[in-house]
């Protein structure tokens, strides 16, 4: 469809790595791609952003992820940055320090690690501020969203690790925030409502009237800020683990996720939900990682992956 339908814009939505080549025959045919499809980047980041760089500066890629859209406003903030400058490698461009992304904390956020680890799929799903599909929500749960968009981040703003943070903020206002060079710190503030980093995808580089409300300053009157715990949320390490490590370790860590969730749901209460996350770190520790020059590349880590997960469940099972 992406290569019949003549199209200035191509929203790349699907979830999992069933999204990666749509958007890669997006990028090629030099589409503006508004990425809501963070799998793409976490599996398959440096085959993207090469295949853009191949586009000739045809092709745009500009985020939909709240929190990423939300960075891409912090960054523009900074005068270094150019004015209308898509996304890729802005970071770089821009000084800044420290991006960091916020965390709802999701269902889980005051529970200990044993009850987390215990919870069931009814428990999971429970999520207290977005309304999303239940993959994304599990994800939510587990802060392996948030691992996930911090390895998107990484390529969509040509971040190292270690300038990108995460921050669990309950009331999903504050989404982003962009620490500079000189010491300032600019911030995107917005009730929790995807429609307005759609709407910033799809009219960029203009920004028109919104049809999302503001913030009500009359009756905001908290923003809490928490460092996430990596103790009951072992998921968040993962994405550095895989940013350093390179090539197919964010398609390892994101098939392996995927195939545990997946599991998790099938299993209606009798996995816990700690699995998910034991199921993920065993498998970034057994498939080897590559480097990632082609698709299949990217592909044949996803399959080592999910294989790894399922001869683990099987032998569960077994048992």
């Amino acid at each position: 469809m992406v290569r019949a339908v003549e199209a200035d814009i191509v929203v790349a939505a699907m979830v999992g790595l069933a999204g990666l080549p749509a958007t890669l025959a997006a990028v090629d045919l030099g589409r503006t791609v508004a990425l809501a499809n963070k799998e793409t980047l976490v599996a398959a980041g440096a085959l993207v952003m090469e295949r853009l760089v191949h586009a000739g500066g045809r092709g745009r890629l500009v985020p939909i992820d709240s929190e990423h859209a939300a960075l891409w406003q912090c960054l523009m903030a900074n005068p270094k940055a150019g004015r209308g400058e898509c996304p890729a490698r802005l970071g770089e461009s821009a000084g800044v320090t420290r991006a960091i992304l916020t965390a709802s904390g999701g269902p889980f956020r005051t529970w200990t690690k044993p009850r987390i680890d215990a919870a069931t799929p009814a428990e999971a799903l429970k999520h207290p501020t977005w309304t999303m599909g239940r993959k994304v929500t599990i994800d939510s749960a587990s802060l392996m969203n948030k691992a996930l968009e911090v390895i998107e981040a990484h390529w969509l703003f040509g971040l190292p690790g270690e300038k990108l943070g995460v921050l669990v903020h309950p009331q999903s206002v504050v989404h982003a925030m962009a620490e500079f060079e000189d010491g300032s710190t600019v911030a995107q503030l917005a009730p929790p409502d995807m429609r307005l980093p759609i709407q910033r995808a799809l009219t960029w580089p203009m920004c028109g009237a919104g049809i999302s409300k503001g913030v009500d300053w009359t009756t905001l009157r908290t923003l809490e800020f928490e460092v996430p715990d990596l103790e009951r949320f072992p998921a968040l390490g993962l994405a550095y683990w895989a940013i350093e490590a390179g090539g197919t370790a964010g398609a390892i860590v994101n098939a392996a996720n995927e195939e545990a969730v997946r599991a998790f749901l099938d299993a209606n209460g009798r996995m816990p939900f700690g699995e998910i996350t034991q199921l993920v770190m065993e498998a970034a520790q057994s498939v080897p990682v590559r480097a990632v020059t082609t698709l299949h590349d990217v592909l044949e880590a996803d399959a080592a992956a999910r294989g790894c997960v399922a001869e683990r469940l099987g032998r569960a099972a077994r048992r």
